[in-house]
């Protein structure tokens, strides 16, 4: 097994340049924002000389490739910078918001798998029967629905019609957590489970049809036993890289989910931090979101690998 993760070092290289990239896009559309930080701070009202006289001690009087040079400077011993509007170190300020947006993600993501792999069996196990278009109409109709509006109605309807989950809030201990983050969980497995499910349940009709599922039956293994032993497992293998790519696109998508949910995640710092200019929460921020994507890749890469054998130590199928 170890054999087949030796590729590891090689993705953790090829990692480097990419964070360097993403170093150098979110610097640069940072300062692409409309306004200037110093007078977002002080009001419109602000003399010139107090703007000047603030922009110098913010450092954004020098060149932009001097600023670039110190924010990797510090960006390098783990500095990155203070916050303009809270006047504190951006790794504390978001770094209270980081667990918020994490349980957002791995909660959306467990009842996405929730919904995702009954739906699918019941869909493969009947191939075109009605159980399987409506299945099907499930996922085209999801996918279709914005994720704001889904939010939205499931707010009136769940928690201000039926007052069944909180409108904010992450509630107190475990199970205030589940239950408060229940409802921005639930809509953010609504968007990512259609495409969960159709890829799983093409895998399970294929797995279905294959020699050694007869060959399994022919022995007596049973229906749960052949499932969980053989179509589950299988059928695993092409949905993690789909996982793995849409975990991606959960956190893109938790950064509006916060602010519908008014959840203190790094999605409402991200907001706030773009209206008033704070070039360090937006640098934070956008470049955690960006290591972020690349780890999961490099995870989706063992996972897949230690899921099929048939795939060489470079991570390539052989």
């Amino acid at each position: 097994m170890l054999e087949r993760l030796r590729f590891i070092p090689s993705r953790l290289l090829h990692a480097i340049p990419v964070v360097f990239g993403v170093t150098i896009l979110v610097f640069f559309m940072a300062r692409m924002l409309p306004g200037d930080p110093a007078t977002a701070l002080l009001g419109e009202y602000a003399t010139p000389d107090r703007v000047a006289e603030l922009q110098a001690q913010m450092g954004l009087d020098k060149p932009v490739w001097e600023q670039y040079l110190t924010f990797m400077g510090k960006l390098l011993t783990g500095d990155l910078g203070s916050s303009l509007a809270y006047r504190k170190p951006v790794v504390d300020v978001i770094g209270g918001a980081i667990p918020v947006t994490l349980t957002l993600v791995v909660y959306s993501l467990t009842l996405c798998l929730l919904i995702s792999i009954p739906l699918a069996a019941i869909a493969a196990t009947k191939p075109g029967s009605v159980r399987d278009q409506a299945v099907r109409a499930f996922t085209l109709v999801g996918q279709g629905m914005p994720t704001f509006w889904v939010g939205v109605m499931l707010i009136l309807i769940l928690a201000l019609g039926m007052r069944l989950f909180p409108v904010a809030g992450t509630g107190d201990g475990f199970l205030g957590a589940l239950h408060s983050f229940f409802l921005p969980s639930l809509t953010m497995a609504i968007y990512l489970a259609p495409t969960t499910i159709r890829s799983l349940r093409t895998a399970m009709i294929g797995v279905l049809d294959s020699e050694y599922i007869g060959t399994a039956r022919s022995k007596g293994l049973g229906p749960g036993g052949l499932f969980t032993r053989h179509v589950l497992r299988n059928s695993a293998i092409p949905a993690v890289s789909i996982v793995g790519v849409n975990i991606g696109h959960l956190v893109g998508g938790s950064l509006v989910i916060e602010n519908v949910f008014a959840l203190p995640g790094i999605g409402s710092f991200l907001v706030n931090s773009i209206f008033q200019r704070d070039f360090p929460i937006v640098q934070g921020v956008t470049l955690f979101v960006g290591i972020l994507v690349v780890v999961v890749g490099i995870v989706t890469d063992i996972v897949y690998t230690l899921l099929d054998p048939r795939v060489d130590l470079n991570g390539r199928r052989s």
